[in-house]
């Protein structure tokens, strides 16, 4: 995400109502809430039809939080512990070789980023840690034993931090005298080195250490390779006709959601209109679009709920075609 939320937003489900219109829950249909963090579309879902979610995550908090909804809808909720990546061996786990919806809300929740021992914060002091599951190296690894120009390449890529060797530079200089272990340690050399911007009428402050944070975290989780084998995952489960629904928060993730799904609709950019296409045009469509563009949030949601403010819909329906990779796999 661009920015971190505050907590006059937390734990608000963004984009809910139109989440749940995309998906068109049915009676007698089950759901993948593929990141289920506090619940919220999980919930939204259950109540608005008779059907079955099974819920993932990675994060042990999260399961923990689920038991509330297994309490209130016995066997229309199933929770499952592993990532999103892996949902069609997670689902082929409880008896599932097929679903009709999934739904993704891509990046950190709002009990992540509000929970300072999580260290995925700057606003608040803990460990530098990071880590959705528990487990796997930390940021504080990160930081403290990668080779400075691959730490200032991750910044750059995945924080598109135009001043990324800089702060490399930095953190290789320090860490040699003390490693870095909290979050403020961290933020403090980055505020710094960098300075506070200068805050123009009407605009929001942004902490120089925010992209840098959030690189962190993206390849600490490897977010962006977990969204992609999440939606050829979701690609491989849905049936005919199922529903796919992305709600994504920075330019990164909306990026690959949005070229996948042209790509599986067979509207990725290709050779000139006036010229014949190729012999081989490759597979067939696997999913429709159900809009040319990204959903966005109203201003009215945008005031309630300031995590919204960069959040992006997609949505696509799967045909009957099979899946790409399956095609490739035969292909190969």
């Amino acid at each position: 995400m661009s920015q971190e939320p505050q907590n006059s937003g937390a734990h608000i489900p963004v984009l809910l109502d139109e989440v749940v219109a995309a998906l068109e829950p049915k009676a007698g249909e089950v759901y993948v809430d593929g990141t289920f963090g506090a619940g919220g579309y999980t919930r939204a879902v259950l109540e608005a039809a008779d059907c079955q979610v099974i819920a993932i995550d990675r994060d042990p908090d999260a399961i923990k939080r689920a038991e509330p909804l297994k309490r209130e809808f016995g066997e229309r909720f199933v929770m499952l512990e592993g990532c999103f990546g892996d949902m069609a061996a997670l689902l082929h786990g409880v008896g599932h070789d097929a679903v009709d919806g999934v739904m993704l809300d891509i990046g950190v929740s709002s009990f992540q980023i509000d929970e300072a021992d999580r260290g995925f914060s700057f606003q608040g002091d803990g460990p530098l840690d990071m880590r959705m599951a528990r487990s796997g190296e930390s940021a504080a690894d990160v930081v403290n034993t990668y080779e400075e120009g691959r730490l200032a390449n991750i910044i750059y890529e995945y924080g598109e931090e135009r001043k990324s060797r800089r702060i490399a530079a930095a953190i290789a200089k320090d860490r040699a005298d003390k490693p870095f272990e909290r979050t403020k340690d961290l933020s403090g050399l980055i505020e710094r080195i960098l300075g506070r911007p200068p805050v123009k009428k009407g605009q929001r402050a942004v902490h120089p250490a925010t992209r840098t944070f959030q690189a962190l975290r993206i390849h600490v989780n490897d977010e962006l390779g977990e969204l992609r084998r999440g939606l050829m995952g979701a690609e491989a489960m849905l049936k005919p006709e199922g529903r796919l629904v992305v709600v994504s928060f920075h330019s990164l993730e909306d990026r690959i959601v949005k070229n996948f799904m042209a790509e599986r609709a067979g509207r990725a950019a290709g050779g000139s209109r006036h010229l014949p296409g190729p012999i081989d045009a490759g597979p067939k469509a696997s999913f429709s679009l159900k809009s040319k563009g990204a959903v966005k949030p109203g201003d009215e949601e945008m005031d309630r709920n300031p995590r919204s403010r960069s959040s992006r819909l997609r949505a696509a329906v799967r045909t009957g075609a099979p899946a790409w990779s399956s095609v490739r796999k035969r292909r190969g």
